[in-house]
This record gives structure tokens, sequence and C-alpha cells, in this order.
């Protein structure tokens, strides 16, 4: 295999990011690849990993794989999959979509339980491979600082959301319904919700990530979010899948905030 390393720092607002493109080899005929960048965000310090199975594995196998190799580079900066909260799994079709989530539910249980959402797409992609995942990892101000799961009542597959030294990091929120209008009308309230429960509000929110399906359009996305949001959101995002947990989605929105 061979490995060779990138690195990329630059200015933001809130700090310096430091990006690190490494275990970058063959693998066969295929490209492995490990993204990692460390930031300064919420006046925390963040860890994002990003990378794709092995092209040879099963979806199950790949998730395994990559979490493994997750942790391996979370341990080089003193933390590990305990330190996790969100994941987003992709999968390049809906099989490997519903193996990989559950192999992620076993995988990551106890401390390791976060955040999480999952989507297909298969132009996400740069290799044969069928899974991929996006990982974030934070360092606490203090050692020991306690991270809460709040589960769903009854509980269900994703946590509701989680409390991590004064980071509230909500789990993707879907509908199924039939338009967008009905979804988000559906989902807003319930993250509205989500954010009082934890002792937040949208007024403290910093990110929105969105997930839209490619038959939508954004623009209609972001008057309907605008209707139910009031506030200004220092961060919004959107891109677009092909797929969800479920058929008949059109949207899935992250959520993440401070107490």
């Amino acid at each position: 295999m061979r490995k060779d390393a990138v690195y990329h720092c630059q200015r933001s607002l809130e700090g310096y990011a430091l990006t690190l493109f490494q275990g970058r080899g063959y693998i066969g005929e295929e490209v492995a690849t490990m993204r990692m960048e460390v930031s300064d965000w919420l006046g925390r310090e963040f860890v994002t990993l990003s990378c794709e199975g092995d092209a040879d594995l099963a979806a199950d196998a790949g998730v395994r794989e990559a979490l493994r190799r997750c942790n391996e580079q979370l341990r080089e900066v003193g933390l590990s999959l305990d330190n996790t909260v969100r994941t987003r799994l992709w999968g390049k079709d809906r099989p490997a979509r519903d193996l990989g989530s559950e192999q992620r539910v076993k995988s990551l249980v106890g401390k390791a339980r976060s955040a999480s959402s999952s989507y297909i797409a298969a132009d996400h992609f740069d290799n044969d491979a069928c899974v991929a995942l996006d990982l974030w990892a934070m360092r606490p101000s203090a050692p020991g600082a306690e991270k809460i799961a709040k589960e769903y009542d009854p509980p269900i597959v994703p946590v509701r959301y989680i409390v991590y030294d004064s980071v509230v990091i909500l789990s993707g929120v879907t509908a199924v319904l039939p338009t967008l209008v009905e979804q988000m009308a559906d989902i807003l309230p319930r993250i509205t919700q989500s954010l009082v429960d934890a002792g937040t509000s949208w007024e403290r929110v910093a990110r929105v990530s969105c997930h839209l399906h490619r038959s939508q359009q954004p623009a209609a996305l972001k008057e309907l979010f605008g209707q139910w949001v009031k506030v200004d959101v220092p961060q919004f995002e959107y891109a677009f899948v092909d797929g969800y947990s479920t058929p008949g989605k059109l949207i899935e929105i992250e959520v993440t905030a401070t107490l």
C-alpha cells in the first residue's frame, strides 16, 4: 500500500482549520482515502473524518473497517470513538445503506452512541466501495465531560439528540408525507421541540445541514424553512441525495446548537 499525506491550513472566522489527507493508498486497484480535518468551532476542537469503505467489502464489513480506521486516527490525536458526536452514513444503493446502518448501530454503542443520519447517493463515491462514512468527534473543554444521549420515546434507531459539553447535536429528522411542504411542516416543529427539551433554541443554532431529494428545488426548501424559522442561522447548507432510510422521504435535516 502506498501512503502519502497532504496538509492544508486555512484561517476561518472562528480559528484555524487543519485539513489532513492521509491513509491515501492503493488497495488492489482502488484508492482508499481517509480525510481528517481538525477545526476550532463553537469554542471546542472538532475532528472530522471522512472515508469510503474498501471496494472489496460488503456494506457491514465496510462500516466496521471504516470505524476501525476512524478510531485509529482519533487515537493519534488523543480521542476515541467515545468522543463521536455525529456520524453520517452514505450508501451507494438502498441495500448498502440498510446493511451499513445496521452495522453502525451495532458498533457505536455505550459512550460512542451519537447523533446520526444516513443517505443514498451514488455520486458521493470516488471508488467501487458501497458505503462511506463521515464522523465528527469533539474534544471537550475539560476531561471527563459527560455526553448525554436523549432517546426518542419509545427508542428508535437514531438517538434524538446528544448534549456534550454545552453543545447540542440532533440526529437527522425526517418525515414520510406526500409533499415537501407537508414534510417540512412536520419536521421543523419537532426540531423546535427537541431544541427546547435540550435547553436551547433556534437562536442558539450554529448550523443547519439539509439533504434534499434530487427531485426537489432548493428555492422551495429555503422558502419553507424561512416560513418556520424566523432567525438567521449562521450556517445553512444543503446537498442533494437519491434516498433515505425509507422511500418517500424528500428531506433530512441535521441541526447543531449550543446551550
